[in-house]
């Protein structure tokens, strides 16, 4: 238990692909009860309610409130979704970082690139309203997708270099191969 509670809480030393991976999952189960467990039962979902949508009698200014708030909604759940989570997925993938021999910055910068974004998205900026028939939508300006975009390559990159390039043969200064030194080296 202390290995896993480590895993989470620590940012020095290595892991390897192999526990990079299962903590990942272990991180996408926890958030995946909460966002669709417990914050339903305190009042906020992640998913709008198409009931409303589908009402023949709903005026389009009640529609179009229905769609804004849930999207505020939902962005500030991502929000704290993303606080609470953010030190164990910083932990995970600084000491696979440090695998490849990596102090790690490129972690804390795509973090904190996220987490600009995501509070953008929650305060409502950065969008503007387009009108489809008589309902009015909220969609991403210009600087907003491009932020998106920046944000979803560099995640990519990420996903690259934590989860699929084998680390630093043998010790580096951040400590001991995770894979049992030269064996790794071969294999």
């Amino acid at each position: 238990m202390d290995k896993i509670v480590e895993l989470y809480t620590k940012t020095e030393g290595r892991i390897s692909r192999k526990t990079f991976w299962l903590g990942i999952l272990g991180l996408v189960v926890v958030n995946l009860l909460i966002a669709f467990l417990i914050l339903p039962l305190v009042g906020v979902s992640m998913m709008p309610s198409f009931a409303g949508l589908t009402d023949p009698s709903a005026d389009a200014a009640a529609i179009s409130k229905m769609i804004i708030d849930t999207m505020r909604a939902s962005a500030w759940a991502s929000l704290v979704l993303f606080v609470i989570f953010a030190y164990p997925a910083y932990a995970l993938m600084v000491k696979r970082r440090h695998d490849k021999d990596n102090n790690g910055m490129d972690v804390l910068i795509y973090l904190g690139l996220t987490a600009l974004l995501l509070v953008v998205q929650a305060l409502g900026i950065g969008y503007d309203v387009t009108t489809i028939g008589e309902i009015s939508v909220p969609t991403p300006s210009l600087i907003l997708t491009l932020l998106s975009a920046v944000v979803g390559i560099y995640a990519i990159y990420l996903v690259v270099v934590l989860g699929f390039l084998r680390g630093t043969a043998g010790p580096n200064q951040y400590g001991p191969d995770p894979l049992g030194g030269t064996a790794a080296a071969t294999a």
